[in-house]
């Protein structure tokens, strides 16, 4: 007998499916609605003072002062080396061999002062939030095409980079050479903690909060829409930001995107997918990068992983060596350039660092975090994200705003589209990118930049 008998059965079931398909649309419009809560909060010194704060906007400008270059240098000249094991390559870390080599052009070669004036190329700013100073650079076109306007562009860095990562996709967003691409009107801050951004002062602040303060930046500028990019941390701050507030964020484009936690698609994925890949729209790319032996996998989440261990637990002991020495400092954050870009630069003599980098730029960075000594606090921001967990409300919550995910083969981590399509409902482009790893705007400018202006020009209906 079936679930339903009798001359009223048509009726009861078209009544049934009703009701079942009203309440599924209400969970669903339910949890469109969802948006992610946050409250304001004060991360100077002492208590908040009494009023409104301070909102101005004030210039700034990158300094480089003889005392901190022959303080440097002193530094360098004191530095007690240590021999790498033969043949080891960057296996066991950065190669005492090539550190000495980078060391040596870095005390006889590099030129801060010439590497500030490219700093200052762009106009910085700073303004205090929330009891702190967000250091940010403005970057608005020169010429723009008459009856146009600029296309506003929010784009947050992450560990070890800084905002001078994008300083190479810039000129191609504020300047495009082709006629019909959009103009942009860039704004790239730092993370509070991070290069020439105030550290907090209180624990807890998150990737929630520097959302929150990006999103108070943003409006102080006059902004009441705006586009959003992030790759590593700035993926996360950018994709807490759609979800504070979906309607100002009019897109969201990221080049870094691992799942919040697996779900059940996610777990059958992963237990199905290598002989049913079809079945999850898994590309033979996605299958050679979700399913190596489970050995391979096992070890290269060891070798890659250490540091955020350490950063997630207890960034203030190793920080503070990092803090005294820069060839400390040095080694630590250009490992990362070495083996995040590709993790075949590991059996590199040199670690490929050059190959896709120059010295100059790599040097700036690091330099960025020894002359604002903000290595301790950027590493905190791990132990602030880490030790609430990983169920927090943000993880729960979809987001509704138009995603674009630039895949890149060498990403840390490889996420499918089916895995992204669970957290950004609205995925409206998913691009396997051509070459590339964990820095792609600093590796591969123009490709970022395209994949930014193709994502844009379908939500601007340029396409």
């Amino acid at each position: 007998m079936g679930f339903f008998s009798g001359p009223s059965s048509m009726i009861t079931e078209v009544l049934f499916a009703l009701v079942v398909g009203a309440l599924v649309g209400f969970l669903i419009m339910r949890r469109k609605s969802e948006v992610l809560k946050t409250e304001d909060g004060w991360w100077g010194v002492g208590a908040p003072p009494e009023g409104p704060e301070d909102d101005s906007i004030r210039s700034f400008r990158v300094d480089a002062t003889q005392e901190e270059i022959e303080d440097l240098h002193r530094r360098i000249d004191q530095t007690r080396s240590f021999p790498s094991l033969e043949d080891s390559q960057f296996n066991y870390g950065f190669n005492s061999n090539q550190l000495q080599k980078v060391v040596a052009y870095w005390r006889n070669t590099f030129d801060w002062r010439k590497q500030v004036d490219k700093l200052n190329r762009y106009p910085h700013f700073k303004t205090k939030i929330e009891g702190i100073d967000v250091h940010y650079v403005h970057v608005k076109p020169k010429n723009l095409p008459g009856g146009t306007s600029a296309v506003p562009l929010l784009m947050v860095h992450g560990w070890p980079g800084s905002f001078y990562e994008f300083y190479g996709i810039l000129p191609l967003l504020t300047e495009p050479s082709n006629p019909d691409d959009i103009v942009f009107e860039v704004i790239c801050p730092s993370i509070p903690g991070y290069g020439f951004s105030e550290a907090p002062r209180k624990k807890g602040f998150d990737s929630v909060c520097a959302a929150r303060v990006f999103h108070k930046l943003m409006k102080r500028l006059g902004f009441t829409q705006f586009y959003a990019h992030g790759g590593d941390w700035g993926w996360l701050v950018t994709t807490n930001m759609a979800q504070l507030e979906p309607k100002i964020v009019k897109g969201l484009h990221v080049n870094f995107a691992p799942p919040d936690k697996p779900g059940l698609l996610m777990v059958l994925s992963i237990l199905l997918g290598r002989r049913f890949p079809k079945l999850f729209g898994f590309s033979d790319h996605d299958v050679k990068r979700l399913f190596p032996c489970m050995e391979k996998l096992v070890v290269e989440s060891v070798k890659e992983t250490g540091y955020m261990h350490i950063q997630s637990t207890k960034p203030d002991t190793v920080g503070r060596g990092l803090n005294d020495s820069p060839v400390g400092l040095a080694a630590y954050i250009l490992e990362k350039f070495s083996t995040w870009t590709d993790p075949e630069f590991r059996n590199l003599e040199d670690g490929g660092l050059e190959r896709k980098f120059s010295l100059d730029d790599l040097l700036t960075n690091v330099m960025i975090y020894w002359t604002s000594g903000c290595i301790i606090s950027s590493m905190r921001f791990y132990k602030e994200n880490f030790s609430k967990g990983l169920d927090q409300p943000h993880a729960r919550i979809p987001v509704y705003v138009p995603t674009g995910l630039a895949s890149f083969p060498n990403e840390l981590m490889h996420t499918p589209k089916l895995w992204a399509k669970q957290k950004y409902r609205k995925l409206k482009t998913y691009t396997p990118m051509a070459r590339g790893g964990h820095f792609a705007a600093m590796e591969e400018p123009e490709l970022m930049a395209q994949d930014i202006q193709n994502f844009i020009k379908i939500l601007e209906k340029r396409k």
